[in-house]
C-alpha cells in the first residue's frame, strides 16, 4: 500500500471516529463499540443517501441539521430479518423450551434488537399456538425509531409471504400463516391482536440497562455487529435480566463460548444457539 493510500485510510478512520463521537455527544446514539468494518459500510450508505461526499460532510450536516438524524440512524442500523428465520431455532423453542416456560404462571419475553418486527411476530404466533400468549408480556426493543414504528404496524410486503410461510411450516407451525394476516394492495397486515401483549420501546444495548426477571431473551443476529467489549456488555445485560432457569437465544453465528459471562449460562441447544440461565448468583454488572 502506498503512502498516499495509507494516509487516505487513516483520514477515513479519523473521520469515522469524529462522526461517531458527534452522533453520540449530540444525540446520545452510541455506535462507538460496533464492529469497525460494519460501521464503515453503514456510514458509506448514510453518505450516499444524504448525498455527502465525505463523512466530514455528513458530520457537519448531522450537527447542524437535526432533521437528517432519522435517515442516518436508518442507514447505520441493519434491518435484515424474516418471519421464523432459521426455522430450526423456532422448532427447538416449540418442542424443547416451551415445556419449561409452561411452568411459569406469567412469562416475560425480551426481543432485543427487534428490527422491523419479524422476530416479534414469529414469537407471538408461536406462543399463541402453544397456549402461552395470554400470560406473556413481550418487550420489543430497538435503537432505530423508524424500525420500531414499522414493527408496531405489523405491515410487510406481500411478496415476502411465500418465504415467511415456508419458514413457518418448517418451524412446526400448526396452521397456515395466512390465518394471521390480511392481504391487500400489495401488503400483508398482521392481526393487531398479535401485538396486544407487546411493549414497544427504544433501547440501546450500548448504554441502557436491564429488564428484570425475563424468562426468554431473543437477540438474534445483533451481536455480530458489535466489537468484543460491546458483546460482553450485551451478554451481561441478558444474564442480569434473565430469571434463573430462563433462556437466551442468539443468532446462527453467535456464541457464548468465549464470553466472560459464560459461567452464568448452561448450554441447552447449542446447535440452535440456545442457552439457559444457571443458578449462579453473581453476574458481573454491565457498565
Amino acid at each position: 500500500m502506498t503512502t498516499a493510500a495509507i494516509t487516505s485510510a487513516s483520514v477515513e478512520m479519523v473521520e469515522l471516529d469524529l462522526f461517531l463521537e458527534a452522533l453520540f455527544r449530540r444525540y446520545h446514539y452510541d455506535f462507538r463499540s460496533y464492529s469497525r468494518a460494519s460501521l464503515q459500510r453503514r456510514a458509506e450508505v448514510a453518505c450516499m443517501r444524504l448525498n455527502c461526499a465525505t463523512l466530514s460532510d455528513l458530520q457537519r450536516r448531522l450537527l447542524h441539521e437535526p432533521d437528517v438524524l432519522p435517515e442516518v440512524i436508518d442507514a447505520m442500523t441493519v434491518q435484515v430479518s424474516a418471519l421464523f428465520r432459521d426455522p430450526e431455532f423456532y422448532l427447538s423453542l416449540r418442542q424443547d423450551v416451551i415445556p419449561y416456560l409452561r411452568t411459569f404462571p406469567s412469562i416475560k419475553v425480551w426481543v432485543a434488537g427487534c428490527a422491523d418486527g419479524e422476530e416479534l411476530y414469529s414469537l407471538a404466533i408461536l406462543f399463541r399456538e402453544e397456549g402461552l400468549f395470554e400470560r406473556t408480556v413481550f418487550y420489543a426493543t430497538e435503537i432505530n425509531r423508524r424500525a420500531l414504528a414499522k414493527a408496531e404496524t405489523g405491515v410487510y410486503d406481500i411478496s415476502r409471504m411465500t418465504e415467511f410461510s415456508q419458514n413457518y411450516q418448517q418451524s412446526g407451525g400448526r396452521s397456515s400463516l395466512s390465518d394471521y394476516y390480511t392481504a391487500g394492495y400489495g401488503r400483508a397486515v398482521f392481526d393487531r391482536t398479535l401485538r396486544s401483549r407487546t411493549v414497544f420501546t427504544e433501547h440501546n444495548l450500548a448504554t441502557d440497562q436491564v429488564f428484570s426477571e425475563v424468562h426468554l431473551v431473543s437477540c438474534r443476529n445483533v451481536l455480530i455487529y458489535f466489537d468484543h467489549a460491546l458483546q460482553e456488555r450485551a451478554i451481561g445485560l441478558f444474564a442480569e435480566s434473565l430469571a434463573r432457569g430462563g433462556f437466551l437465544g442468539l443468532g446462527a453465528h453467535e456464541t457464548l463460548r468465549f464470553s466472560g459471562h459464560a459461567q452464568a449460562f448452561i448450554p441447552f441447544d447449542e446447535t440452535q444457539r440456545i442457552w439457559r440461565r444457571s443458578a449462579v448468583q453473581e453476574v458481573h454488572h454491565a457498565r
